[in-house]
């Protein structure tokens, strides 16, 4: 079956995290009230890490009691994430840039999604040079959910006219990515190994493949 367009995540799939989520996470946090050595802390890191992928606003809802302080560290995290970019600390999965292009040069559409808000997703493009790299970059906001409801791989679909959800392939490093592209109805949803997710989590999650990187993500799709 043709695929028409392929859905990628970005931090973990195809840009290199290296713990920038973490870290940014830290500075938000504090900016709430929550430092790392308060006793709430740990749990905090740990539902961060359970949650990778999703929404930041969301998880920011989850972790504290009102929506002020959400909104105040959801808007701390996007700003150090933005100066962890802007310091070059920003970094393409090796081989992540030659199989967009490959793909597209083959006639399949590329989607880039995220769960960062889209100033971040479009400072990350701006830093790697990527900003005309993809058909379309997409971020939770205007109406849009983020992981793992199905809907940044919907929009992707309308937006570039696939005829098909069956000829859609997802590709994300975390257990929300896989469930964003199972929920979606996409053919192929492939976990990767280049960043939070195990390969026994994404299997669980309902992988169709595990793979070891997005490099591998054509071998699948021919």
């Amino acid at each position: 079956m043709t695929t028409e367009l392929v859905v990628l995540d970005l931090a973990g799939t195809t840009v290199v995290d290296d713990g920038l989520v973490v870290r940014a996470f830290t500075a938000a946090i504090g900016s709430a009230g929550v430092s790392e050595v308060d006793e709430r802390f740990p749990a905090m890191l740990a539902h961060v890490n359970a949650t990778m992928g999703q929404s930041k606003i969301t998880v920011f809802r989850a972790l504290l009691p009102t929506e002020e302080l959400a909104q105040r560290a959801n808007t701390e995290f996007e700003r150090a994430y933005a100066d962890l970019v802007a310091a070059g600390e920003c970094k393409p999965v090796p081989g992540a840039e030659e199989v967009i292009r490959g793909l597209r040069h083959g006639g399949v559409k590329v989607a880039l999604t995220t769960g960062f808000a889209p100033v971040t997703q479009q400072a990350i493009l701006e830093a790697l040079g990527w900003r005309d790299l993809a058909d379309l970059a997409l971020a939770p906001g205007e109406g849009r959910r983020g992981r793992p409801y199905p809907d940044l791989v919907l929009t992707a679909v309308l937006r570039l006219g696939v005829t098909d959800v069956r000829h859609v392939a997802v590709a994300g490093d975390t257990p929300s990515d896989v469930r964003t592209g199972l929920s979606a109805g996409a053919r192929v949803v492939a976990g990767v190994l280049t960043g939070a997710g195990t390969r026994a989590e994404l299997t669980e999650a309902g992988a169709t493949h595990v793979l070891d990187s997005v490099r591998d993500l054509p071998d699948v799709l021919d």
